[in-house]
């Protein structure tokens, strides 16, 4: 592919901007979050065009915003942010995903990584075991059309209230778990059919559920606020979403979407650009259906981290209260959200668009939970199965720089089909095992699609978002045990 060659002027060593004139119809400037080295393999890949496509979408406020882990996708590119004003803006499907509320959840043990180590291998089958994954993997919740209509609406109150979980796990949750204004009726029976079968299911794809070692704390006072006291101490990462019930209300809408850009006379770079205005109601009908979505990946991540702590309780004898297993947070990276933010110093209502990027509000926000109310709200960074994962904390200068956001992990740098051409599975989990991390797949072959080769260094990401101030390290952990769908 060749590189992309439009302008980008550097504010910063951190800060690129596209000018509004690099193409007619830009309603705002792009900005892209990236240090020098990234920014080869982001214009290698295009990704920029798809920064400058969304400046189009009306209603569009302040930059067409691009997080430093920014990789080609549908529309919108992943790693991409934009806010909306709810008035005469619009909301694009592209914007969110077709994974919607595709994020991660992290839980604290207190075990030590000399305790797990020995029982590495027993720990991981018994997670195989209780977790279902794979491409159209069937959960072990069988739900009714009924009970999908109420998980629908109550997102991850539905699965604490049935013994899935802890209260205190929906105080450290994104929205308390539950986005409002989900509304069944505005989902198809096939997206219903899809779904039922699908709760409570890791997936297939960069999905994964990683039992990892604390390997350096960068801040020790917010750290031990999370319940991260020491190097060697063991952490519980899950990373899933919507499933294919997410996929097919991404699909219905846009549909619908495609049909609206015509019937408002909306004007696209991008026909995977399609939207709504926010007002009207196909954008009303997309939203409601989103928050359906958003709520039954909340109900997925709180099943499944209930079934982790059955299985760690199993293998050590304890309860997971004994075994000090706390969620420190849940994140969505994959949504629309409404929010206020200030704008030109007065405080706007905005549709934000996140995909493939973290919220990131900063101690003292409204929507910040009470536990880490003088720290601010934890971002969870996800590496690939080889490196490391991060946590982090929201920052005011996000609020000013990026609409409270920030990246959501490490950003592809190959596509599937190409790692798969180059790369071999089993491989893959020789080169891993002689490292020490324990992998299992449901499909050997398609781990090479999730390869570290195919992905770019988290590290140098974290690295431009905490210098560029938007987000602030944490802590960081690397793998020891893996599950892929």
């Amino acid at each position: 592919m060749t590189q992309w060659h439009g302008q980008l002027v550097k504010i910063d060593d951190y800060r690129w901007k596209i000018p509004e004139d690099y193409k007619t119809g830009m309603r705002v400037p792009g900005l892209i979050f990236a240090s020098k080295e990234l920014l080869e393999s982001i214009r290698e890949e295009q990704t920029p065009e798809q920064v400058a496509n969304v400046a189009f979408l009306p209603g569009i406020l302040g930059y067409s915003l691009a997080m430093p882990d920014i990789h080609w996708g549908y529309g919108f590119p992943i790693g991409g942010v934009a806010a909306m004003d709810i008035k005469n803006g619009v909301v694009s499907p592209g914007g969110v995903g077709y994974d919607i509320n595709c994020g991660v959840r992290l839980l604290r043990t207190s075990l030590s990584e000399a305790e797990v180590r020995p029982k590495i291998n027993q720990l991981i089958d018994a997670l195989f075991h209780n977790i279902p994954s794979g491409l159209g993997s069937e959960g072990k919740i069988k739900a009714s059309q009924k009970e999908m209509n109420q998980l629908m609406v109550e997102g991850a109150r539905w699965a604490v209230n049935r013994g899935l979980g802890l209260e205190e796990d929906l105080d450290v949750t994104e929205e308390g778990g539950c986005l409002t204004g989900a509304d069944p009726s505005k989902i198809s029976d096939k997206a219903i059919k899809r779904g039922m079968p699908q709760a409570g299911t890791l997936g297939s794809g960069n999905h994964f559920l990683e039992i990892q070692v604390v390997k350096e704390i960068f801040d020790p006072r917010i750290a031990s606020i999370m319940g991260i006291t020491e190097i060697g101490q063991i952490l519980v990462l899950i990373h899933t979403g919507s499933r294919g019930f997410g996929h097919q209300i991404c699909t219905d809408h846009l549909r619908v979407m495609e049909q609206a850009v015509s019937k408002y006379g909306i004007k696209l770079p991008d026909r995977q650009l399609a939207c709504a205005p926010i007002e009207s109601k196909e954008g009303k009908d997309y939203l409601a259906a989103m928050a359906c979505a958003a709520n039954y990946a909340w109900v997925n991540r709180q099943c499944i981290a209930h079934w982790v702590r059955e299985s760690f309780s199993g293998i050590f004898g304890k309860s997971p209260e004994k075994l000090g297993m706390r969620q420190i947070y849940d994140v969505a990276h994959n949504i629309a959200k409404i929010e206020e933010h200030a704008i030109d110093g007065r405080n706007v209502r905005v549709c934000v668009h996140r995909k493939g990027a973290t919220r990131a509000f900063p101690a003292g926000h409204k929507d910040t939970p009470k536990r880490y109310n003088e720290v601010g709200q934890p971002v969870l960074v996800p590496g690939d199965m080889g490196r490391c994962s991060f946590v982090a904390v929201g920052t005011q200068k996000a609020m000013f720089e990026s609409f409270g956001s920030t990246c959501h992990g490490a950003g592809r740098v190959l596509s599937r089909g190409a790692a798969m051409r180059s790369l071999r599975g089993a491989d893959i989990i020789r080169e891993l095992q002689s490292r020490g991390i324990i992998v299992k797949a449901e499909s050997v072959s398609a781990l090479a699609e999730e390869a570290s080769q195919a992905y770019k260094d988290v590290t140098e990401v974290m690295d431009v978002v905490h210098k560029a101030g938007i987000c602030r390290k944490v802590a960081m952990a690397t793998p020891m045990g893996v599950i892929k769908g």
